[in-house]
């Protein structure tokens, strides 16, 4: 999905700056300005990962009103995956809400959220296409609607993103199973199961031994096929 104008001047993207003093003293007065603002909506968004279970935490502050706190967590999720989902639940949370016309997304994943606005082909699109459908609503409701990106490396412990990170890093979850919770086992087991179809269905065909090449190695040994992720077998 193309964010064409009239959209393209309705989201912004702000990378933190060589200047990191400015680039926070501009975060404090955003925020300050945003908070006194019944307009307006703050999304802070962090995410951790251990033990193959990503943590997904998100505060938002609204005018007036206590900031509401969300929890997600997930198995067998990439990192972008799992900020890309955080993004998607605070913008669907903060569109619902009447009168916002102005949300700010202050986020450690900067990368991830430009991904939004990438309609070439990529791995995240599924999730991109899903929050820029809601983002287009929003933009179609009010021509004055907009939303920006800000970004905050979380070493630089900037109050309110520290607070969501401390969130993200204090739960210490455990899987009953955790070397099966992980992603790569996950594609190495579906990897495994392909193969061992394929050779069984070799191996009881009709046309086994007749117009193929003969699998074995230089020690006459049958040839098992594998597959290689990076430098390493599985």
């Amino acid at each position: 999905m193309n964010f064409t104008p009239p959209f393209s001047d309705l989201f912004s993207f702000h990378p933190c700056s060589s200047n990191i003093k400015n680039h926070m003293r501009n975060l404090d007065n955003i925020t300050f300005r945003a908070s006194s603002n019944p307009f307006s909506s703050i999304v802070i968004s962090d995410t951790s990962i251990k033990n193959y279970v990503a943590t997904l935490i998100v505060h938002i502050h609204l005018h007036d009103k206590p900031i509401i706190k969300t929890i997600h967590q997930a198995v067998n999720v990439t990192t972008t995956e799992a900020k890309l989902f955080a993004i998607q639940y605070s913008i669907n949370k903060v569109v619902g809400t009447p009168n916002t016309n102005h949300i700010i997304v202050i986020t450690n994943s900067l990368h991830a959220a430009r991904r939004i606005f990438d309609s070439l082909l990529h791995p995240y699109q599924i999730h991109s296409a899903t929050i820029s459908c809601k983002l287009r609503e929003f933009f179609l409701k009010n021509n004055n609607n907009h939303i920006k990106f800000w970004d905050i490396p979380s070493k630089l412990n900037w109050p309110l993103h520290s607070l969501v990170d401390k969130d993200s890093n204090s739960f210490d979850f455990l899987s009953i199973f955790p070397c099966k919770s992980s992603w790569d086992y996950c594609k190495k087991h579906k990897c495994d199961s392909i193969l061992f179809q394929w050779k069984m269905s070799f191996q009881i065909s009709d046309l086994n031994g007749k117009n193929f090449l003969e699998l074995l190695d230089s020690d006459l040994n049958p040839i098992k096929l594998s597959a290689i992720k990076g430098n390493s077998w599985l």
